[in-house]
């Protein structure tokens, strides 16, 4: 029976990221990871890679062809060059022809427009989805990580992409209090190429800027001597140059994003009703995204508002993982409604 309902739909979750897009297949969980990158040839509008291996071409193309992010800050910046992505990778999912194409639940922003949304579902229809479901990506997030949303509880989640942050409380299955602000894991890689360039005259790519992110960055242990030779070219000789960075320095590079991100989780919180905030201080801001990997992000958020935070299991993947529960939510509905006698 499994198999046979294999050859008649793969319903997917999909968590459609500045940085990285994820795919839920039903059954099977996270099948896809990749980054959100498509490597064009300029001339002619082909399309020469997606995913990975477009992302190595970031920054290294020759003048013929450009590695471009088609999202910018959680929403799509080009609609042809989405729709070629989403394709592709629901393609490399499941090869097989099926009988129906797929139903798709797929994360959004908060604070995206209508014509925003428009075009998230014209691009997963030429795409070839059957049924498109929208939810927000903060709720997404808040069910993938396990949290009891469907509870009269209140449930803060911040969940920190490559292109937006996202801050919700959740109560009831709904959204009580939301903010999304354009600020996520790119502005801070950005930070990091700005203050190299200022500070030392190098500038650096915005690989290496993520390297330094992801592997040395800590917002609270600064005491260490380590040091990070980040490389790039010297921008008076114009030269290959390296240059040292400590855990001070690099703090100074990043803290301005993270400041805006602190604030407007200060801001939510601000704004929640008392006895949601009673909850939320009983059991903890949760904090996912690839945002929350930063080193010590945990121990200035838990200091600066005075709540404890905990980071979600498998942060990055809780968006996608959300869909697909939210998906399978969604068929459990249509089955109960479709056999009830009235």
């Amino acid at each position: 029976m499994s198999m046979f309902s294999s050859l008649i739909s793969r319903d997917i979750g999909i968590d459609l990221g500045t940085a990285n897009t994820l795919i839920y297949l039903e059954n099977e969980g996270i099948v896809l990871n990749e980054p959100s990158v498509v490597a064009i040839e300029k001339a002619t509008n082909h399309v020469i890679s997606i995913g990975t291996d477009a992302k190595y071409m970031l920054g290294r193309t020759p003048g013929a062809i450009i590695a471009v992010r088609p999202l910018r800050d959680g929403v799509i910046a080009d609609f042809e060059i989405v729709e070629k992505m989403i394709r592709y990778f629901i393609n490399k999912i499941s090869p097989r022809k099926t009988l129906l194409n797929p139903r798709v639940v797929i994360g959004i922003p908060t604070g995206i427009t209508e014509v925003e949304k428009r075009a998230v579902l014209e691009s997963c229809e030429q795409a070839g989805a059957r049924e498109i479901y929208l939810i927000e990506e903060p709720l997404a997030a808040a069910i993938g990580a396990g949290m009891p949303t469907s509870l009269p509880l209140g449930n803060m989640i911040v969940d920190i992409g490559g292109g937006t942050t996202e801050i919700a409380v959740i109560s009831l299955g709904s959204i009580v209090v939301e903010r999304s602000i354009p600020v996520g894991g790119n502005e801070i890689d950005q930070a990091v190429v700005d203050f190299v360039k200022d500070a030392f005259n190098v500038v650096i790519g915005q690989r290496s800027a993520e390297d330094i992110k992801t592997t040395f960055a800590d917002l609270w242990n600064i005491q260490s001597k380590e040091t990070y030779a980040a490389k790039g070219r010297d921008a008076i000789s114009g030269l290959p140059r390296s240059q040292e960075m400590t855990l001070r320095e690099v703090k100074e590079a990043i803290m301005e994003p993270v400041k805006k991100i602190i604030f407007s989780i200060k801001s939510v919180l601000d704004q929640t009703p008392p006895e949601l905030s009673a909850d939320i201080m009983e059991h903890g801001i949760v904090v996912s995204g690839g945002g929350a990997l930063l080193k010590g992000f945990k121990k200035m958020l838990s200091h600066e508002t005075g709540v404890p935070v905990v980071i979600a299991n498998n942060p990055t993947e809780c968006v996608a993982v959300g869909t697909g529960i939210y998906l399978a939510q969604l068929k459990e509905m249509q089955h109960k409604k479709k056999y009830l006698k009235i």
